[in-house]
């Protein structure tokens, strides 16, 4: 695995789509930084850490096997091997919030940003954007994120705890190049945040609605029940979650 750590860069998976068309990388080549200065999450949204406190990273990956109708299974992959070191961690519910979001006791802890390159109507390479909250104890104007720390009140080694996540992150993109859809998706839906618990959300223009997650589809819609009993799909920024 090539490792490569920054002391700050506008954003890792910018430096690496860059790095990426200038020479040819070894599949699973990490950039790390110890700050981002324009971290993105999922469309345009920011992420803020504190520097040297938490994991920004991203992962390079070339695919042979994942068709651009099957690219949602990458996101849930990644979910996963998120979701699985971190319950190895904590002792708190570790869950994937739709459509990129981990969650820990209910609170965000990770954001995930995956951005792709297609070839022939498949996937070809990847890299994967991961921010984790680890050592970071204060989120100034954001109730509603935790850290590694705050859950279990103690502080995490980051190179140990980023070579787990690349490991973790090997063995899940293994099971989507072999193609075992079925095994990913008991994995993803036994962690999905509130499957087939109704609770109330918002619309794209404000509207509160009662509401149950029954699946998510191929495309990677969120499929809910309302309280008339018909069902629903939301695309990404059409429905928020009220935590």
């Amino acid at each position: 695995m090539k490792l490569i750590k920054l002391n700050a860069t506008t954003s890792t998976n910018f430096y690496l789509k860059e790095l990426s068309v200038s020479e040819a990388l070894e599949n699973f080549s990490v950039v790390v930084a110890k700050l981002q200065s324009k971290g993105k999450g999922q469309l345009n949204s920011s992420w803020q850490s504190e520097r040297g406190k938490n994991l920004t990273f991203s992962v390079f990956v070339r695919l042979s096997n994942v068709g651009i109708i099957d690219q949602f299974y990458l996101s849930k992959v990644v979910s996963i091997a998120v979701v699985k070191v971190l319950s190895e961690v904590v002792n708190v519910p570790v869950m994937i919030k739709w459509p990129n979001d981990i969650l820990a006791g209910g609170l965000k802890i990770a954001g995930i940003l995956i951005e792709n390159r297609v070839k022939k109507a498949k996937l070809s390479e990847s890299v994967i954007g991961i921010g984790l909250n680890v050592n970071q104890a204060e989120f100034q104007n954001l109730p509603k994120a935790t850290s590694l720390i705050r859950i279990a009140n103690l502080e995490f080694d980051l190179d140990s705890l980023l070579e787990k996540i690349v490991i973790s992150l090997k063995d899940c993109i293994a099971l989507l190049e072999k193609r075992e859809f079925e095994t990913i998706d008991q994995m993803y839906f036994k962690h999905l945040f509130r499957l087939n618990n109704p609770a109330m959300y918002k619309d794209k223009v404000g509207g509160l609605f009662m509401g149950k997650i029954v699946n998510v589809s191929k495309t990677g819609k969120l499929q809910m029940e309302l309280e008339d009993d018909t069902q629903k799909e939301f695309d990404l920024k059409e429905v928020e979650f009220i935590l």
